[in-house]
Protein backbone atom coordinates (compact mmCIF):
# COMPACT_ATOMS: atom_id res chain seq x y z
CA UNK A 1 0.00 0.00 0.00
CA UNK A 2 0.88 3.36 -0.80
CA UNK A 3 2.54 5.51 2.17
CA UNK A 4 3.84 9.32 2.72
CA UNK A 5 7.88 8.57 2.89
CA UNK A 6 8.86 12.38 2.85
CA UNK A 7 9.44 15.09 5.68
CA UNK A 8 7.53 14.71 8.73
CA UNK A 9 7.68 17.81 9.75
CA UNK A 10 6.61 20.04 6.42
CA UNK A 11 3.18 18.13 7.00
CA UNK A 12 2.89 19.78 10.40
CA UNK A 13 4.11 22.91 9.16
CA UNK A 14 1.85 23.19 6.26
CA UNK A 15 -0.92 22.69 8.37
CA UNK A 16 -0.11 25.09 10.85
CA UNK A 17 -0.24 23.00 14.07
CA UNK A 18 2.08 20.28 15.07
CA UNK A 19 0.35 17.06 14.25
CA UNK A 20 3.10 14.69 16.86
CA UNK A 21 4.06 12.55 14.24
CA UNK A 22 7.84 12.01 15.07
CA UNK A 23 7.09 11.28 18.90
CA UNK A 24 9.14 12.31 21.47
CA UNK A 25 10.87 15.03 19.21
CA UNK A 26 8.35 17.07 18.88
CA UNK A 27 8.03 17.70 22.35
CA UNK A 28 11.15 19.08 22.65
CA UNK A 29 12.82 22.75 21.73
CA UNK A 30 14.79 21.08 18.43
CA UNK A 31 11.26 20.62 17.22
CA UNK A 32 11.46 21.96 13.21
CA UNK A 33 7.66 23.96 13.91
CA UNK A 34 9.49 25.70 16.68
CA UNK A 35 12.01 27.25 14.42
CA UNK A 36 9.83 26.94 11.16
CA UNK A 37 5.81 27.49 12.18
CA UNK A 38 5.41 28.70 8.25
CA UNK A 39 4.05 27.11 5.16
CA UNK A 40 7.29 24.75 3.57
CA UNK A 41 8.46 26.23 0.17
CA UNK A 42 9.58 29.74 -1.24
CA UNK A 43 5.95 31.24 -0.52
CA UNK A 44 5.54 29.93 3.02
CA UNK A 45 5.99 33.06 4.66
CA UNK A 46 4.23 35.03 2.15
CA UNK A 47 1.21 36.45 4.05
CA UNK A 48 -1.77 35.41 1.76
CA UNK A 49 -5.34 36.29 1.82
CA UNK A 50 -7.91 35.07 3.82
CA UNK A 51 -8.95 31.54 3.18
CA UNK A 52 -11.72 30.30 0.94
CA UNK A 53 -14.37 27.63 3.13
CA UNK A 54 -13.23 25.38 1.07
CA UNK A 55 -9.89 26.19 1.25
CA UNK A 56 -10.44 25.32 5.63
CA UNK A 57 -12.36 21.93 4.97
CA UNK A 58 -9.69 21.02 2.93
CA UNK A 59 -7.02 21.89 5.45
CA UNK A 60 -9.04 20.15 8.43
CA UNK A 61 -9.32 16.70 6.30
CA UNK A 62 -5.57 16.73 5.56
CA UNK A 63 -5.09 17.49 9.11
CA UNK A 64 -6.65 14.09 10.30
CA UNK A 65 -5.46 12.81 7.24
CA UNK A 66 -2.10 13.05 8.48
CA UNK A 67 -2.28 12.71 11.83
CA UNK A 68 -3.40 8.82 11.32
CA UNK A 69 -1.18 7.98 8.22
CA UNK A 70 -4.28 7.62 5.99
CA UNK A 71 -4.84 8.28 2.34
CA UNK A 72 -7.53 9.62 0.66
CA UNK A 73 -9.06 6.50 -0.71
CA UNK A 74 -9.27 4.91 2.49
CA UNK A 75 -9.84 8.40 4.22
CA UNK A 76 -12.85 8.94 2.40
CA UNK A 77 -13.97 5.23 3.10
CA UNK A 78 -14.22 5.86 6.81
CA UNK A 79 -15.96 8.81 5.95
CA UNK A 80 -18.75 7.04 4.14
CA UNK A 81 -18.50 4.37 6.83
CA UNK A 82 -19.26 6.16 9.45
CA UNK A 83 -22.15 8.69 7.84
CA UNK A 84 -23.79 5.21 7.10
CA UNK A 85 -24.29 4.62 10.97
CA UNK A 86 -26.44 6.62 12.87
CA UNK A 87 -24.94 8.98 15.04
CA UNK A 88 -22.72 12.43 14.51
CA UNK A 89 -20.63 11.67 11.32
CA UNK A 90 -17.69 13.61 12.58
CA UNK A 91 -17.51 12.32 15.40
CA UNK A 92 -18.05 8.26 14.11
CA UNK A 93 -15.08 9.63 11.71
CA UNK A 94 -12.76 10.18 14.63
CA UNK A 95 -13.42 7.34 16.25
CA UNK A 96 -13.28 4.99 12.92
CA UNK A 97 -9.45 6.03 12.91
CA UNK A 98 -8.87 5.99 16.71
CA UNK A 99 -9.46 2.41 17.29
CA UNK A 100 -7.36 1.48 14.11
CA UNK A 101 -4.36 -1.35 15.81
CA UNK A 102 -1.63 1.04 14.29
CA UNK A 103 -3.69 4.02 16.54
CA UNK A 104 -4.48 2.24 19.68
CA UNK A 105 -0.92 0.62 19.81
CA UNK A 106 0.59 4.49 19.81
CA UNK A 107 -2.05 5.50 22.44
CA UNK A 108 -1.12 2.77 25.12
CA UNK A 109 2.61 3.70 24.46
CA UNK A 110 3.82 1.09 23.08
CA UNK A 111 4.80 3.11 20.25
CA UNK A 112 6.35 6.98 19.89
CA UNK A 113 4.43 7.64 17.16
CA UNK A 114 2.24 6.62 14.55
CA UNK A 115 4.50 5.59 12.32
CA UNK A 116 6.46 3.95 14.55
CA UNK A 117 3.22 2.07 16.06
CA UNK A 118 2.25 1.07 11.79
CA UNK A 119 6.02 -0.47 11.71
CA UNK A 120 5.36 -2.67 14.94
CA UNK A 121 2.36 -3.72 13.48
CA UNK A 122 3.45 -4.78 10.35
CA UNK A 123 6.71 -6.49 11.53
CA UNK A 124 4.30 -8.54 13.57
CA UNK A 125 4.97 -7.22 16.87
CA UNK A 126 1.62 -6.78 18.08
CA UNK A 127 -0.93 -9.56 18.87
CA UNK A 128 -4.88 -8.83 19.66
CA UNK A 129 -6.45 -11.64 21.61
CA UNK A 130 -3.49 -13.51 21.52
CA UNK A 131 -3.57 -13.75 17.90
CA UNK A 132 -0.57 -11.86 15.42
CA UNK A 133 -2.09 -9.15 13.61
CA UNK A 134 -0.21 -7.39 10.60
CA UNK A 135 -2.42 -5.19 9.44
CA UNK A 136 -2.28 -1.71 10.72
CA UNK A 137 -5.75 -0.84 9.67
CA UNK A 138 -7.51 -3.56 11.65
CA UNK A 139 -10.77 -2.51 13.81
CA UNK A 140 -10.79 -3.14 17.07
CA UNK A 141 -13.31 -3.40 19.61
CA UNK A 142 -13.89 -2.45 23.92
CA UNK A 143 -12.45 -6.01 25.65
CA UNK A 144 -9.92 -6.42 23.03
CA UNK A 145 -6.78 -7.24 24.12
CA UNK A 146 -3.10 -5.94 22.56
CA UNK A 147 0.11 -7.03 23.37
CA UNK A 148 3.74 -7.34 22.30
CA UNK A 149 4.79 -10.90 21.38
CA UNK A 150 7.20 -12.44 23.82
CA UNK A 151 9.82 -12.99 21.19
CA UNK A 152 9.72 -8.88 20.75
CA UNK A 153 9.66 -7.53 24.19
CA UNK A 154 13.32 -6.93 24.10
CA UNK A 155 12.76 -4.05 21.64
CA UNK A 156 14.75 -0.98 23.08
CA UNK A 157 11.66 1.17 20.95
CA UNK A 158 9.01 -0.80 22.88
CA UNK A 159 10.46 0.34 26.28
CA UNK A 160 11.88 3.38 25.88
CA UNK A 161 8.76 4.68 24.90
CA UNK A 162 6.57 2.95 27.68
CA UNK A 163 8.68 5.01 30.17
CA UNK A 164 7.17 8.27 29.24
CA UNK A 165 3.45 6.66 29.78
CA UNK A 166 1.85 8.82 32.78
CA UNK A 167 2.88 12.03 31.48
CA UNK A 168 -0.65 13.09 30.32
CA UNK A 169 -0.95 11.40 27.17
CA UNK A 170 -2.42 8.05 28.15
CA UNK A 171 -5.80 7.68 26.76
CA UNK A 172 -8.77 7.20 29.24
CA UNK A 173 -10.30 4.64 27.31
CA UNK A 174 -7.10 2.37 27.77
CA UNK A 175 -5.61 0.94 29.92
CA UNK A 176 -1.83 -0.43 29.56
CA UNK A 177 -0.10 -2.89 32.00
CA UNK A 178 3.38 -1.66 31.52
CA UNK A 179 5.02 -4.75 33.19
CA UNK A 180 3.57 -7.21 30.86
CA UNK A 181 3.06 -4.62 28.25
CA UNK A 182 -0.37 -5.40 27.45
CA UNK A 183 -3.26 -3.25 26.92
CA UNK A 184 -6.82 -3.30 26.98
CA UNK A 185 -9.87 -1.32 24.87
CA UNK A 186 -12.13 -0.17 27.62
CA UNK A 187 -14.93 1.64 25.64
CA UNK A 188 -15.40 3.28 21.80
CA UNK A 189 -14.10 6.66 22.84
CA UNK A 190 -16.15 9.47 22.82
CA UNK A 191 -15.28 12.58 21.19
CA UNK A 192 -13.48 14.43 24.38
CA UNK A 193 -11.29 11.59 24.74
CA UNK A 194 -9.98 12.08 21.04
CA UNK A 195 -7.09 14.59 21.10
CA UNK A 196 -6.42 14.92 17.30
CA UNK A 197 -6.85 19.04 16.76
CA UNK A 198 -9.24 19.02 14.00
CA UNK A 199 -12.86 20.50 13.74
CA UNK A 200 -14.66 17.38 11.78
CA UNK A 201 -17.63 19.36 11.24
CA UNK A 202 -15.49 21.34 8.24
CA UNK A 203 -14.79 17.11 6.90
CA UNK A 204 -18.11 16.48 6.51
CA UNK A 205 -19.06 19.50 4.98
CA UNK A 206 -16.16 19.16 2.37
CA UNK A 207 -17.45 15.69 2.00
CA UNK A 208 -20.84 16.01 1.33
CA UNK A 209 -21.06 19.36 -1.43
Amino acid sequence: MARYTDSSCKLCRREGVKLFLKGERCYLDKCSFEKRSYAPGMHGQRQGRKPSEYALQLREKQKAKRQYGVLESQFRGYYHKAASRKGVTGELLLQTLEIRLDNVTHRLGLAPSHKAARQLVRHRHIMVNGRIVDVPSFQVTPGDTIQVRERSRHLALIHDSIKRVGEGRQAAWLSLDKVNLTGTVLEYPDREGIPTPVEEQLIVELYSK
